[in-house]
């Protein structure tokens, strides 16, 4: 596993999502550390210079929590502040869910926590709802998604993620394709430079993009292995943030969870909730110094 750290003092565990890489904090990482903590952040599984097992079924919920477990028993660490965004979320929920004697506070970003469905696997709830050109549908077969990325390119694929600002479902259809046509420029956003897109590039050019596709691959099999945790509440203390042109803030239904109480059901120790306006999806880098302002703001608590 390969890990980014700065600093000394209490830890905080940054987790990053798809398709990223420890790069996606660089700003926190120097914010927290000069705020007295030691900052780290892992690429995870199947990213950057981190080993990527070619197996979907490698990529379990319990996989993932159970290399970060490792981690921190390779530093000596008992506890540490969890920070999480997108995948790196996601993970941090089941982190918590599974492991809470670990965790001193949670900071997610986007991916709010769902409660296990007793019956109904995730990718047959997605195929109903948003149907089969949805991202995650269209992601599971394996081969088939690397392709379109390998014709469109390492660069063009995380412009295309990193720079989308529609809030609307992403459904891509075979015919159009991953990356869209190679003739239609992808601007990018101020916060996101050519460089930083150069460094994502070329991670991803060595590595390819299975691994980070096998989390979502793996997504069932997470269910399957959950069952004994269904109806388990999330038992940390919690601060979530989301903008509100982010695509998972507005896939149907999320609003309402948050707004009508569902979702502090669920976590029941969630402290403070923020929602940006303006901010899309990739919250921590279009947004960095108001994140590392409201990460610290709440850590500096306990």
């Amino acid at each position: 596993m390969h890990v980014a750290s700065i600093g000394s003092g209490p830890v905080v565990l940054f987790l990053h999502g798809f398709p990223e890489l420890w790069y996606s904090w660089r700003h926190q990482l120097l914010s927290l550390s000069a705020l007295g903590y030691r900052a780290i952040a892992p690429d995870l599984r199947g990213y950057g210079d981190t080993d990527a097992p070619p197996s979907p079924s490698s990529y379990s919920a319990f996989h993932i929590v159970g290399d970060l477990v490792g981690l921190l028993d390779a530093l000596s660490l008992d506890r540490v502040f969890l920070v999480g965004h997108d995948w790196g979320a996601a993970i941090a929920w089941y982190f918590a869910l599974l492991k809470p004697d670990r965790v001193k506070a949670l900071v997610n970003m986007s991916v709010v926590f769902h409660p296990r469905h007793p019956t109904r696997k995730p990718i047959q709830s997605m195929r109903v709802l948003m149907g089969d050109d949805y991202y995650m549908c269209r992601f599971q077969k394996p081969g088939e998604v690397e392709e379109e990325f390998a014709r469109a390119g390492a660069a063009r694929i995380i412009k295309t993620f990193l720079a989308h600002r529609d809030p609307h479902p992403i459904c891509v259809p075979k015919e159009i394709g991953f990356g869209g046509s190679p003739n239609t420029p992808i601007p990018l956003p101020p916060w996101l430079s050519e460089e930083d897109v150069n460094y994502y590039a070329s991670k991803f050019e060595q590595k390819g993009f299975t691994g980070g596709l096998n989390y979502y691959r793996a997504l069932d099999l997470t269910w399957e292995l959950t069952a004994p945790w269904t109806g388990v509440q999330i038992k940390v203390p919690v601060k979530f943030i989301v903008g509100d042109l982010d695509i998972t803030y507005n896939t149907p239904g999320v609003k309402e969870y948050i707004r009508n109480g569902g979702f502090k059901k669920v976590v029941p120790y969630l402290q403070e909730m923020v929602v940006m306006e303006g901010v899309a999806h990739f919250i921590n880098q279009e947004r960095p110094d108001e994140i590392s302002a409201h990460i610290y703001d709440f850590i500096k608590k306990f």
